[in-house]
């Protein structure tokens, strides 16, 4: 496509759209307008990513069959396996200023696919007692974080990535208009979170057919073939040169004394760890946030400033537990197959979500996306209110249907729409991320949102402390859904009518 004639869909495209067909079409068609066939092997990685949820329900039947773990465990395990997102600055420093083997790369997707693989190497082993000296908790433990930071690692990568296929550049070796980079840059990342959900997707429905019919060691083992694609899309991507930069020792030194932090108080058992390694992590990478944001202007630090805390606070609700899963198989009769009817479900309508959504969300206030997506939230979540109070039993005396048709409507709610939450986030990042540093911006603004998964992990141990529940014991499970919901509704609903205007 010539310079002329992106800047004419540009136009187009901000021209003012009068019907809602009119609209649609729009929304429709951007996401297609936007994809270039040079982007296709980074969106491979994003793939991948989602693609891993093919071992997702073989996991959670497995979980809950052979470990020992109470949800209030698991919830708790939750927030160690979060911290890797939340150090993601160190893997950025080392990736955009260390060269292994020549790359920055592609050799840190291959490790990280690497680590993945290793992984599900692991768990296949634990489901198949290949490890009878080691409890399966530990090899659980194990595995799940050798992919963990398997998969941190690729996505570092993968963000400093969705800058660098964007040329700044005409053919002619001019700059190309400033509004024209940016756009790119944010359909990009449009693109990015299409690709995962698309991973999420693909194999949805499959992984509850697999974790059906085959035995949990061969479903992990078939997931082998997930780090491959993105290896494969590593092989092929086409980047801009940009050069190293010299480690920023402040950064990469706070990094690791971090990391160290962490490990010695997870390791050391002292009390309250979880609890001391949020509030150190949310110092360290405020501070590094200040350092890095240092040179650009007092509004666009405002605008990041103030994004960043309403998506925080979003993010950063609680979930109900494995709990509530427990409950669905034991008391409502849900198998392999129908959880992954479900993830199809779920999967589909965050797809179809991102994609007729995208391109308003680059448009419009980040508070008015936060706003229709809490709402959206709380509103698809009645149903399972209602599964926990056993409307299914009246629902099906009365009307014929009972409690798997409610949960096909609950499911909306499950969707991941909070990767659309990211997209504005990640759109301010790309566009004044400066060359040598996008990824470590990228890891760093990242960091920050992962703590908000932390603080919402926390929260989910904390109510599953107060309303108990364990195999076979559900008699807490209504009001602990209650519970979490009114929170995810109530607090950002908060943080956008305090912050929200300023967010712009």
């Amino acid at each position: 496509m010539s310079a002329s004639n992106a800047s004419g869909t540009d136009a187009a495209a901000e021209a003012p759209v009068r019907t809602f067909p009119d609209r649609l079409k729009a929304a429709v068609v951007a996401p297609v307008r936007a994809m270039q066939l040079r982007y296709l092997p980074l969106l491979m990685v994003y793939f991948a990513y989602g693609a891993l949820g093919l071992v997702g329900i073989a996991e959670s039947f497995w979980i809950k069959q052979a470990l020992n773990m109470t949800p209030a465990d698991l919830a708790a395990l939750g927030v160690w396996l979060t911290l890797p997102w939340t150090i993601k600055m160190v893997f950025g420093q080392i990736v955009d200023s260390v060269a292994l083997f020549g790359s920055q790369r592609r050799i840190y997707v291959f490790l990280g696919a690497s680590l993945v693989a290793a992984g599900l190497l692991i768990l296949a082993g634990a489901a198949g007692d290949w490890f009878p000296a080691y409890s399966l908790d530990a090899l659980y433990v194990a595995a799940k974080l050798a992919i963990v930071i398997g998969i941190v690692l690729q996505d570092v990568v993968a963000d400093a990535m969705s800058t660098e296929v964007v040329d700044r550049e005409k053919p002619d070796g001019t700059p190309r208009p400033k509004k024209d980079v940016e756009r790119e840059l944010a359909m990009v990342q449009v693109l990015g979170r299409l690709a995962l959900s698309f991973g999420i997707f693909a194999v949805a429905g499959l992984s509850g057919l697999l974790a059906k019919v085959y035995s949990y060691q061969t479903v992990f083992l078939l997931g082998l073939f997930v780090p491959a694609i993105s290896v494969t899309g590593a092989l092929l991507v086409r980047l801009q040169k940009v050069p190293s930069k010299p480690i920023d020792w402040r950064i990469l030194g706070g990094g690791f004394a971090f990391g160290a932090v962490v490990a010695g108080l997870g390791l050391g058992g002292v009390p309250y760890s979880q609890e001391l390694v949020f509030v150190v992590s949310m110092v360290v990478v405020i501070a590094m946030l200040a350092r890095v944001t240092g040179d650009l202007s007092a509004d666009a630090r405002r605008k990041i400033l103030y994004a960043a805390i309403i998506i925080f606070v979003f993010r950063s609700t609680p979930l109900v537990g494995e709990g509530y899963t427990w409950f669905t198989i034991d008391e409502l009769g849900f198998d392999e197959a129908f959880y992954g009817t479900l993830a199809q479900i779920s999967a589909g309508l965050a797809m179809a979500g991102t994609w007729l959504l995208a391109d308003t969300i680059t448009r419009r206030p980040i508070a008015n996306v936060l706003l229709i997506l809490t709402v959206l939230y709380a509103a698809l979540s009645l149903p399972a209110i209602g599964l926990a109070y056993r409307v299914d039993l009246w629902t099906q005396e009365m009307f014929g249907f009972g409690a798997r048709t409610i949960a096909l409507i609950n499911t909306a709610a499950e969707s991941p729409f909070a990767q659309l939450s990211m997209i504005p986030m990640l759109t301010l990042v790309a566009i004044h991320a400066p060359a040598g540093r996008r990824a470590t911006w990228f890891a760093l603004m990242a960091s920050l949102m992962n703590l908000a998964l932390v603080a919402g992990q926390l929260q989910t141990k904390y109510l599953n402390w107060i309303f108990e529940v364990n195999r076979g014991e559900y008699a807490d499970i209504p009001m602990l859904v209650v519970t979490a919901v009114l929170i995810a509704f109530v607090v950002p609903m908060t943080a956008i009518l305090l912050f929200g205007r300023r967010a712009t």
